[in-house]
């Protein structure tokens, strides 16, 4: 993979935009602002600063109040999907269902479980929701009823599409019948370019059980490692519980949330002003070089354009004779 020159398989945010001196200032401040809390455990919940300032970012997006003693934050998204799924699991082997299509490092933690998972398929709104209902109907008939629904409702990864709020209502309809709770996963949210957004979940139903998962990996930088849990008791508890480690990474942490003293949504913007480009002219290219040959999704946000090629060209050789060229996706 040395040779790679342009990387389209992963989800990564936009390094000619990261905010290099503001950041260096920040972690001067911190280091000697925040002295005894970087000499000392953080405790399971995590650093207050940050938590209060990624209760603002959800309050501000949602427009619901957020509690920051909800918020547990992690090491990376990935940590919460995790123990979100070991919290959940009651034993090897039960069922969860997720999207059909879904990011590989999610359906490898849910095999590393032992996990049952069932794929429900996508339209260009998000997860099929009749088929969802007719898989529950089928899985209550076998007495298994899946532990938990993931769902990526907007921009969803790896195909960017995004769910409507008609059809999260309706999808908040169909686990409240089954008794199903909910995980949605909103890592890519933030990263917003056109029309309105949609709300999560959490902000349109009280359910207690509904769990919601973020990062800062996407509108900041992916080597921070830093996520977050946002759920009520008592299921934050039963989260907290399956954690094992001394809490997320401090001085990250404290690093964040001093640069977030200017605000968060200023970084966010300018970041996705730059990645619209991006998007935009992927979009003209395959318009120009592939429309005869291929369809592709059009997002309003997230990292992925998901492209459909012909059956009968043999997917595997293709990306071997892109990489040749330096492309991977």
């Amino acid at each position: 993979m040395s040779n790679i020159l342009y990387d389209f398989g992963s989800g990564r945010s936009n390094p000619e935009t990261f905010p290099v001196k503001a950041l260096q200032d920040a972690a001067v401040n911190v280091i000697e602002q925040e002295l005894e809390e970087l000499n000392d455990y953080p405790g399971k919940l995590g650093f207050k600063p940050l938590r209060d300032a990624m209760a603002k970012r959800e309050s501000d997006r949602e427009g619901v109040p957020v509690d920051p003693d909800h918020i547990m934050l992690t090491n990376g998204s990935m940590q919460a999907v995790t123990l979100v799924a070991e919290a959940l699991q009651d034993a090897p082997g039960d069922t969860c269902i997720i999207e059909e299509f879904s990011y590989p490092g999610t359906l490898a933690a849910y095999r590393s479980l032992k996990l049952d998972m069932v794929g429900i398929p996508l339209s260009d709104e998000g997860m099929r929701l009749d088929v969802l209902e007719k898989e529950l109907e089928r899985l209550a008939s076998e007495d298994r009823l899946p532990k938990f629904i993931y769902t990526i409702t907007t921009y969803q990864n790896p195909t960017g599409f995004t769910m409507p709020r008609a059809k999260r209502q309706t999808l908040i309809d169909i686990a409240r019948r089954y008794d199903v709770p909910l995980v949605e996963d909103n890592c890519y949210g933030d990263v917003h370019y056109d029309g309105p957004v949609e709300p999560a979940i959490y902000a349109m139903d009280d359910d207690p059980r509904h769990i919601y998962m973020c990062s800062l990996s996407k509108i900041l930088a992916p080597g921070l490692r830093l996520g977050y849990v946002l759920a009520r008791p008592p299921m934050l508890q039963k989260i907290m519980d399956r954690r094992h480690d001394a809490g997320s990474n401090t001085l990250a942490a404290a690093i964040v949330a001093e640069f977030y003293k200017e605000g968060i949504w200023e970084h966010t913007n300018f970041g996705n002003d730059a990645l619209k480009v991006k998007r935009d002219l992927t979009l003209s290219l395959l318009e120009a070089e592939l429309s005869d040959q291929c369809v592709w999704s059009h997002p309003v946000g997230g990292l992925f354009i998901w492209v459909r090629i012909p059956e009968d060209i043999n997917g595997k050789r293709l990306l071997e004779a892109a990489n040749e060229k330096g492309f991977h996706y």
